[in-house]
């Protein structure tokens, strides 16, 4: 089908929405000159909350953190931030375009990956963690939702507006904010006592890897109390497929114990 383009920004021509959440849309978008297909994620301003309001919930600090910390990351496990552009009233982030989706809707609509398939992907998101932890950067909301497919599969971490960059950690090192997707945040991030970037992304990808494999969430309860009950005592089944190394890699992660993950 052709893509009927309404807009132009920049350098790009703007198409069809591709997803809408509450404060960003994201857009099909092609380049004037060079035709390569991108992904524009325009983050509406003043025109669209109260200024208060951006301010009280901290939006404006996260955008801007987001686009800090993407434009640090060259890795090919890492959706790439091609441009940022801003007018009045929006702020326009130019992304490469991943045609696959997202992982957590492939495995609504496919089910959960075999062993072999599974493997890759946690170790292309593995792979991607590394990098940024070397940079001292941490992801702090990593989950299915902001893992990105390529057409042919190929895996990329998205969605750094929770990310934490070396500057955040205190004079002790340890992270203090708490923030992520309940189900998949670490025992230490909700006690509020400070905790390691590292090892909180690294239970949050055990959780990721549960979820791809299991086709369901390894803790989820009605309620926030129980659910943050079970996570602390790392409280889960595990499924009667599961190969014997799949099991042991998960009690390996999946430990209440940040320094032995």
């Amino acid at each position: 089908m052709k893509e009927l383009f309404r807009k132009r920004v920049g350098n790009y021509f703007l198409g069809r929405t591709l997803g809408e959440g509450t404060y960003a849309k994201v857009k099909y978008g092609q380049h004037v000159d060079t035709g390569d297909i991108v992904a524009i994620k325009a983050s509406c301003c003043v025109q669209v909350l109260d200024k208060d309001k951006l301010y009280r919930e901290g939006m404006i600090d996260q955008i801007k953190r987001e686009i800090a910390i993407m434009k640090d990351l060259h890795h090919p496990n890492i959706v790439d931030l091609k441009e940022v552009m801003a007018s009045k009233d929006k702020i326009y982030m130019v992304m490469e375009f991943m045609s696959g989706g997202e992982l957590f809707d492939k495995i609504v609509s496919e089910g959960p990956l075999d062993e072999d398939a599974a493997r890759k992907v946690f170790q292309q998101m593995l792979d991607a963690l590394d990098y940024c932890h070397k940079l001292g950067i941490y992801h702090r909301d990593l989950k299915p939702e902001n893992v990105l497919l390529s057409a042919t599969g190929e895996v990329k971490l998205s969605d750094f507006g929770l990310g934490a960059l070396p500057e955040s950690s205190l004079a002790d090192g340890m992270l203090r904010t708490t923030c992520g997707t309940p189900n998949y945040v670490a025992p230490e991030v909700l006690a509020r006592k400070g905790y390691a970037g590292g090892p909180a992304d690294i239970w949050s990808l055990g959780v990721c890897l549960y979820v791809i494999t299991a086709g369901a969430l390894p803790f989820d309860e009605p309620n926030l109390g129980a659910l943050f009950s079970k996570i602390s005592k790392a409280d889960y089944h595990t499924p009667a497929w599961f190969s014997e190394e799949l099991a042991h890699l998960l009690h390996a992660i999946l430990t209440p114990k940040p320094k032995e993950r």
